[in-house]
């Protein structure tokens, strides 16, 4: 089997575990890599001897690649997503998928007509935990989602050139159109800056979806702990994930609240259910490695990418909405059909 030729762009904090999972897997070569720092390619070289390194993106798009990964600074991906496309390359690009809009879309039609994979890096939707979380609900075990609420806390580390919503919250926001398998028609955001003028270190999010299904997102980088957790309240049952605790990653909780006919008052008496707590096992392997993987499988094969550039699409066009609403001190923004 032939290995996917790849280059990347962009080896910093993130990239640099994109740059071993893509080395490490057995479908993949990386060929070159271009990080503008010259502290990093002097730090990583050595353990990637294989590896041709530059600080020029340009070496990266006109090299003879299968593949592009994309992973600097948000404000960059539009750019170099869509020279890589021009060149007949696929693309994988991580979160946000760009920062606007119409730049997403351009994205998606380029790919179209080039016939080249654009995959987007919303790691949470090959996290084993998560995708054992979508079992449960594809099941219909808890039945009616009511609401669910994530939070994504710590101290650090604090970006400049976006804020806490755009850089923790495409995870969540990505996570719960997955689950519920729609979109939001309606969203508020409030947050506040407090290390950087213009850059909010907080944001509190509330998606509204059809039939009234809510789901709350907390994502800050300023935070006394350390907190990756979903809890999802369903008719029957309840569910948390908490990425942080892999021994109990899971849980599914048999409590609820069931009515009954109340003729004494001609209404409904509520009792309070109690249940067992189930801890389901869960395979897990790293996420990012599966991600990577899928990418690869996808190249190969030309499949459809899970979280693909129509994915993309629907997170971001949350995200500006999100962004709006902030921008307007937490007014209610609506989304289009």
């Amino acid at each position: 089997m032939r290995k996917v030729r790849i280059g990347q762009i962009g080896v910093g904090a993130w990239g640099k575990n994109l740059l071993r999972n893509f080395s490490d897997l057995p479908g993949s070569e990386v060929v070159i890599a271009c990080d503008m720092d010259p502290d990093v390619s002097s730090r990583l070289a050595p353990h990637y001897p294989e590896v041709r390194w530059t600080r020029d993106p340009e070496e990266v798009l006109g090299a003879d690649l299968d593949a592009v990964v994309v992973a600097t600074p948000p404000s960059t991906h539009y750019i170099l997503a869509r020279r890589a496309l021009e060149s007949g390359k696929h693309v994988f690009v991580e979160k946000p998928m760009t920062l606007k809009l119409e730049d997403a879309e351009d994205l998606v039609r380029i790919s179209r007509e080039e016939g080249r994979v654009l995959m987007v890096g919303h790691l949470m939707e090959y996290h084993p935990g998560v995708l054992k979380l979508k079992e449960y609900v594809d099941r219909s075990e808890l039945g009616e989602i009511y609401y669910l609420y994530a939070a994504r806390l710590n101290l650090g580390r604090v970006r400049r050139e976006e804020n806490a919503l755009w850089s923790f919250a495409p995870h969540d926001i990505s996570v719960a159109l997955m689950l519920l398998e729609t979109e939001p028609v309606r969203v508020t955001a409030v947050g506040e800056s407090y290390l950087q003028e213009g850059v909010e270190d907080v944001a509190f999010v509330t998606l509204h979806f059809p039939g009234g299904t809510i789901a709350h997102i907390h994502v800050s980088w300023l935070d006394p702990h350390k907190v990756r957790k979903l809890t999802v309240v369903g008719s029957r049952k309840m569910a948390v994930f908490d990425d942080t605790n892999p021994s109990e990653m899971l849980r599914i909780y048999d409590k609820g609240v069931d009515a009954s006919p109340d003729y004494r008052s001609y209404g409904e008496a509520f009792s309070i259910r109690w249940g067992d707590i189930t801890i389901p096992r869960v395979r897990m392997a790293e996420p990012l490695a599966l991600e990577c993987s899928h990418f690869l499988e996808c190249v190969r094969d030309g499949r459809t990418p899970k979280s693909d550039g129509m994915d993309g699409l629907r997170v971001l066009r949350v995200l500006e909405a999100c962004q709006r609403s902030l921008e307007k001190g937490g007014e209610p923004v609506a989304l289009g059909p």
